[in-house]
């Protein structure tokens, strides 16, 4: 291509111009040094598209200079142009890295041809890199803006959980304000048990959502003041089915809808609706039953009053590994009693997903 700088290298003078002369011809701009030695320091002052080099020379023979060339710049060509007519040698120039291997005497055009193929090499080597850099970046550039549009989309998902779970309040006010507080208790258990924070924005949603499918249980059942008929009991049960036929078919809500129909269940199997037992239990079901039983404990209801947090601890710590999870119960238990209070006092208004989980 005109105009790129070319840089030759032969201890004889009269080789020297007739390439240069040659090249410059075509529009090259060419720089001429009699070694190896002066060759490596052109290259370090600047930029240089192209070499042409021959191999016996003082100082600095060719073959160093082709070394150390590709070792100051590995994309730029060399060509070797020697009168030494031996293929062994011809075979290490290529070895080491040379473009291509010119016999002297050379037809003009053969030097034209090797040297326009040489620097179509070089031009295609560098606008690979530079499309690998820019395609790197704007890669970087687009998973940044969908990496912020996905964390946009995530958010306002959560303000629909959470207008969901005010309009279950509405619905259920004697609980209200318990998805909150619960959601809140079962996030710093979770990261109490060391969850990582994608699990732990599914367990939040598990746990906000838990009671979901009561939005689908007649209000006769779910407002009635006393105590409830084995049938209406059997229908108040079927709020874990309800609410995880609601959510599954959600896809950011599907490992949350395991949780919401396994609320119910205890570690000893002994519960509904698939009397799962153990580790079958999804851990944030498994977290979200100790959370759930302080908060109910510690609550006012139309037949006790609120009673203190260290009588949930005992109720807690005495059905550890029949009800609960014995490894949840043990991260229950690190915390004073002074800390779970606080945690229920000081649920913000309106209730967030992410100020719970970054406290």
């Amino acid at each position: 291509m005109a105009g790129d700088k070319i840089l030759v290298c032969d201890d004889e003078e009269a080789i020297r111009e007739v390439i240069s002369t040659l090249l410059e011809a075509r529009d090259y701009r060419c720089t001429v040094v009699p070694d190896g030695f002066q060759a490596i320091q052109e290259i370090k002052k600047g930029s240089y598209d192209l070499v042409l080099s021959d191999i016996v020379m003082p100082e600095m023979d060719g073959m160093r200079l082709l070394r150390q060339a590709r070792t100051q710049d590995e994309d730029i060509p060399v060509i070797m142009v020697t009168a030494m007519h031996d293929i062994s040698i011809a075979l290490e120039a290529i070895r080491a890295g040379a473009y291509d291997y010119i016999l002297k005497p050379f037809e003009k055009d053969q030097l034209y041809h090797s040297v326009e193929r040489a620097l179509e090499h070089r031009h295609l080597v560098l606008e690979n890199r530079s499309y690998q850099q820019n395609l790197e970046h704007l890669v970087a550039q687009r998973t940044q803006q969908l990496s912020l549009t996905l964390h946009d989309l995530e958010q306002s998902y959560d303000y629909t959980l959470e207008a969901l779970g005010n309009a279950l309040d509405a619905k259920d006010a004697e609980t209200e304000g318990h998805c909150q507080r619960v959601t809140a208790i079962t996030i710093l258990m979770a990261k109490t048990m060391k969850v990582d924070r994608e699990q732990l924005r599914h367990i939040a949603r598990g746990a906000f959502l838990h009671d979901i499918g009561k939005m689908g249980i007649p209000d006769q059942v779910l407002r009635k003041p006393g105590p409830l008929s084995d049938e209406e009991r059997e229908v108040m049960r079927r709020h874990c089915d309800i609410g995880y036929s609601v959510l599954k078919k959600i896809p950011f809500l599907q490992d949350a809808a395991e949780i919401v129909l396994a609320h119910q269940e205890c570690y000893n199997g002994s519960g509904y609706p698939r009397g799962m037992k153990g580790e079958e239990i999804p851990l944030g079901a498994r977290i979200f039953a100790v959370a759930d039983t302080l908060d109910a404990m510690c609550s006012d209801r139309p037949y006790r009053k609120a009673l203190p947090i260290s009588a949930a601890r005992e109720e807690i710590k005495k059905f550890s590994g029949t009800q609960f999870d014995p490894r949840v119960v043990s991260a229950f238990l690190s915390k004073p009693d002074e800390f779970w209070a606080e945690i229920r006092k000081n649920i913000g208004d309106p209730f967030r997903f992410l100020q719970t989980e970054d406290s």
